[in-house]
């Protein structure tokens, strides 16, 4: 018999496996049929995030203007409230609904994903018949002691105890086992392999307790792989910041620093002041900024640069200690996804709170249960959404849906839109010009979080690496999952024990081009990458990295999860598009994150709280 390699596995006996437990999609006469009871998509890996399918529908109306996808099977059902995507603001929007009108309501939230959560997904690996648990996109709640009255009354109905994570996060796991932050050089770009133990930019600060450079900026730039020219350029930026501006400038006052920073960008600014010019150093600054900036340098002002942590400003803390980067569920904000489902579906899991769900595995087949006053209905891709007659006096609105290649419709008293912004104009079809102008203006940029989960981490412990740079490689960082243990789940304490590491990819365009083109260039370069091009990445970045005493790929490799985001963090449009592409629409309203704009778990719940107060009483 031939042996099975783990890279058939994933590419082959997963995902027959996966196509086995895919959602019963043929409707009975009032609802969809209930999932497989061993449907479970966190436990899936491969392809994520935006997954092969999941997007197939929405393009097929944004790029190519199909508005026919058959015959509509009308189905009986008729809801107070019908919410268009199941991320964090679509949750949210189902949770306030229902706190406002009543418990009674009957809500439907529709997501075109095989799972719910958007982007914040739960990656779950089985390495040796231990569970690890990581993130596949939102991270952490930020700031939630910030969030006031109504997020602290959200997070104690969920059960949420933030006092919890002063425990939960291991903040000396990294000085415990000497971790800190380095930059990893790749033979192809830099002509060697090589680890320095100096990050040359501040993005580790967002994990919280790890260490920083282990060395001088000096040692750094001699260590760097690159010509003596390149080098002296490296240590001028590693050493520069405002004071060299204002001496090279002569700017003598603090007005003529500012009015000099409004006029100039990063890029002017390494060019220029410092005369940079090595394209070593230049690729490293601009791979600097990562998911902080949502774009490359190239497109940054002086004092975004700084702000994102990009190469050659002071190193610092992101968040001072009454704020910390610690609010960090296993699998990222998943935990808060979880919790939002449990409290509007409570047969979906046991538990009594947000960290009883933590080791708790979610019965999808409750998602879809006729009886529910809640309903998640999943791979299901919203097309069309109409008032039925004039939008200003009608009673109600049609909403249809493609599921497993046929369309559905529902009928509902009210709909929000929870969906990336951008694709509203394409479902709601009658809003006004103006509106769907503003909307198509709405940006995202791509992102990617891959979790690799690994038998042991010798060689990470060996090399002292608790995050790494990684500028001359696709995943442009590299970071020990966040040490959280809570519920019962233990993250990984010793090194011979299985882990789970996570590698960060923001994708850009040809540098120079203006923002929206550096944007379709990545996403469609992004769509068009197969499995196996993520795989041999990820095997060519840890065995260029690692020592090889202690690594080899295919031995210490036990599954790779790519979560990729074609639409990753909002970014907003120009001007008050934001705002006018968000106004109601009579019984159609608005929210995601897109729609403030903002990127974390809080924007998206208010975001969601606004888009139900708008909807009119009828």
């Amino acid at each position: 018999m031939a042996r099975i390699t783990r890279r058939n596995f994933v590419n082959g006996a997963l995902v027959a496996a996966g196509t086995a437990v895919l959602p019963k999609s043929a409707p009975s006469a009032d609802a969809m049929k209930a999932y497989d009871p061993v449907y479970y998509p966190p436990a899936r890996t491969g392809l994520r995030g935006s997954h092969p399918g999941s997007n197939t529908h929405a393009h097929a109306m944004a790029i190519d203007g199909e508005t026919d996808f058959g015959p509509v099977t009308r189905l009986s059902e008729k809801f107070d409230l019908v919410v268009v995507g199941g991320g964090i603001s679509g949750l949210a929007a189902a949770y306030y609904y229902r706190q406002k009108h009543g418990q009674d309501k009957q809500v439907l939230i529709l997501d075109n994903h095989d799972d719910f959560g958007g982007h914040a997904k739960r990656n779950e690996h089985t390495i040796d018949g231990k569970i690890r648990i990581g993130y596949g996109g939102s991270q952490t709640l930020v700031n939630p002691k910030d969030w006031g009255k109504v997020g602290q009354d959200l997070l104690a109905d969920l059960g949420i105890d933030l006092d919890r994570w002063d425990t939960a996060y291991d903040q000396d796991f990294y000085t415990r086992h000497d971790l800190g932050a380095v930059t990893y050089f790749n033979k192809d770009v830099f002509g060697a392999d090589k680890v320095v133990r100096h990050p040359y930019s501040n993005h580790y600060n967002y994990v919280q307790g790890c260490m920083g450079p282990k060395i001088s900026n000096e040692e750094a730039a001699r260590e760097a792989p690159l010509s003596d020219r390149g080098k002296e350029q490296l240590l001028r930026v590693l050493n520069g910041g405002y004071h060299v501006i204002r001496k090279v400038h002569n700017l003598s006052t603090d007005a003529k620093l500012k009015k000099f920073l409004a006029n100039h960008s990063y890029y002017d600014y390494l060019k220029t002041t410092l005369g940079v010019d090595d394209p070593g150093v230049m690729r490293m600054a601009r791979h600097s900024a990562l998911d902080w900036a949502s774009s490359g340098t190239d497109l940054l002002g002086i004092e975004g640069a700084d702000e994102a942590g990009a190469m050659g400003f002071p190193h610092r803390s992101v968040y001072d200690p009454d704020h910390p980067y610690i609010y960090h569920f296993p699998g990222g904000n998943a935990g808060f996804a979880r919790a939002f489902v449990k409290k509007m579906i409570p047969g979906v899991a046991e538990g009594n709170n947000a960290e009883d769900l933590v080791m708790a595995t979610f019965r999808y087949s409750e998602l879809d249960k006729t009886g529910n006053d809640v309903r998640i209905r999943l791979s299901s891709t919203v097309v069309n959404a109409r008032h039925a007659g004039d939008p200003a006096s009608a009673s109600e609105v049609f909403v249809t849906y493609v599921n497993d290649g046929k369309a559905y419709r529902v009928k509902a008293s009210a709909v929000v839109m929870a969906c990336y912004n951008r694709i509203i104009p394409y479902i709601v079809s009658d809003l006004p010009e103006k509106q769907a102008d503003a909307l198509r203006l709405q940006r995202k940029s791509p992102l990617q979080y891959s979790s690799v989960g690994l038998r042991n981490w010798r060689a990470m412990k060996e090399l002292e690496i608790g995050f790494a740079m990684s500028p001359g490689n696709m995943h442009q960082s590299l970071m020990m999952d966040f040490p959280v243990s809570m519920g019962g789940y233990q993250t990984a304490r010793d090194p011979n024990e299985p882990c789970i590491i996570q590698l960060i990819h923001c994708p850009y365009g040809e540098e120079g081009t203006p923002m929206e083109d550096q944007l379709v260039e990545a996403r469609y370069r992004m769509l068009e990458l197969q499995f196996k091009d993520y795989e041999d990445e990820i095997r060519a970045h840890l065995n260029g990295m690692l020592p090889k005493d202690l690594f080899d790929f295919e031995r210490d490799v036990a599954s790779i999860t790519v979560n990729r985001w074609a639409h990753g963090y909002s970014m907003g449009g120009p001007g008050n598009s934001t705002r006018r592409g968000r106004r109601p629409f009579h019984r159609i309203t608005i929210a995601n994150s897109d729609s403030a704009p903002g990127a974390d778990s809080w924007v998206a719940v208010r975001m969601a709280i606004r888009a139900v107060n708008e909807i009119q009483e009828f």
